[in-house]
């Protein structure tokens, strides 16, 4: 069985933003919040995911959970499109309620977890839906009130964030409040909603520089944490992290990975384009094929098309590169 990739793996920390779409409102009022709110506990009961903050506004949501057994897509996949049909029948409309695919940022807990707790749960005190944490305390449609013990939702994971602050309820509260009140000024936090590493490098093309000049740079806007835990995530995850890039950001990196391997073998890079068979020009595309599907994800047939062979030509090639693979390491065994 093929290993999951970390960017879906059960128990990893996503923090989730989900918009409506061309600014729809998500909820017009607080019946839809709470049916929003109803399908989120019961999903997260029966998946085993485990809700750490969260917010409602009026046109989008903030979710901080851990994942259950089959992963945030399959949770978010059920949560949105109930909601959604529950939406549109009691407004009769028709059509996406939800802007694109929602938002997930894997996030290291060990650094970012309290940090993103308290971002999140202070939203309504930014947009001056509540004027005070006194307020924000009560508020029905953040788990800030449930950690305080003034609004009651089961589902939430209550004891695992106060866990950080002490052993005594009462004492961990007060410590989590005065936690809470020092950031109240804070403002937005581009980098806890965007990713660690924001593509501050300057995009794939200069990732791609910084690789071939400076060895491996752990990047990637889906991801938050240290350049140690970019990197773990990327190489575990490798295609399934890498498979979203934008069209221009994959001719950016599909270009130089052909130019490079032509140019190490000694091959024209016009007889790899026009679909040449002699042996050397197979076995290079075969190599240039192999990289750009597991270490950069690019499709098949995105491959196919600027290497001049099919795509079920594409496939053969890889599948023979991991078959050689697989037998080296057979023979390596003691």
């Amino acid at each position: 069985m093929l290993r999951q990739a970390r960017l879906d793996a059960p128990d990893t920390l996503h923090h989730i933003m989900i918009r409506g779409i061309e600014g729809t409102p998500i909820f017009r009022q607080d019946p839809d919040r709470e049916a929003f709110l109803f399908r989120l506990g019961e999903l997260a009961s029966l998946s085993g995911t485990r809700v750490i903050a969260w917010v409602l506004m009026n046109n989008h949501v903030h979710l901080l959970l851990f994942s259950g057994i089959k992963g945030v897509s399959h949770f978010m996949r059920r949560l949105l499109t109930g909601y959604a049909i529950y939406y549109n029948r009691r407004y009769q409309r028709k059509g996406h309620l939800f802007q694109d695919r929602y938002k997930s940022i894997i996030c290291d807990q060990d650094s970012y977890l309290l940090e993103l707790v308290r971002y999140i749960h202070l939203n309504p005190l930014r947009a001056g839906i509540v004027e005070s944490i006194s307020e924000l305390d009560k508020y029905e449609w953040s788990g800030h009130g449930v950690l305080v013990g003034k609004v009651h939702r089961e589902w939430q994971s209550k004891e695992y964030i106060l866990s950080h602050f002490g052993t005594v309820q009462g004492k961990a509260i007060r410590a989590y409040r005065k936690y809470m009140e020092e950031a109240i000024n804070q403002g937005h936090r581009r980098d806890l909603v965007g990713g660690g590493l924001v593509r501050s490098l300057g995009g794939w093309s200069r990732v791609m520089t910084l690789r071939e000049q400076e060895g491996e740079v752990s990047h990637d806007s889906r991801i938050l944490g240290d350049p140690d835990f970019v990197g773990k995530i990327l190489k575990d995850a490798n295609q399934s992290l890498q498979r979203q890039l934008h069209t221009t950001e994959r001719k950016e990196i599909i270009d130089p990975v052909i130019r490079r391997n032509c140019e190490e073998e000694g091959i024209q890079e016009e007889e790899i384009r026009k679909g040449g068979q002699r042996w050397k020009i197979s076995r290079v595309r075969r190599k240039i094929a192999f990289q750009l599907s597991h270490e950069w994800g690019v499709s098949l047939a995105e491959i196919a098309r600027n290497v001049g062979v099919s795509t079920s030509g594409i496939a053969n090639a890889i599948r023979k590169i991991e078959a050689a693979e697989k037998s080296d390491k057979i023979k390596q065994r003691p």
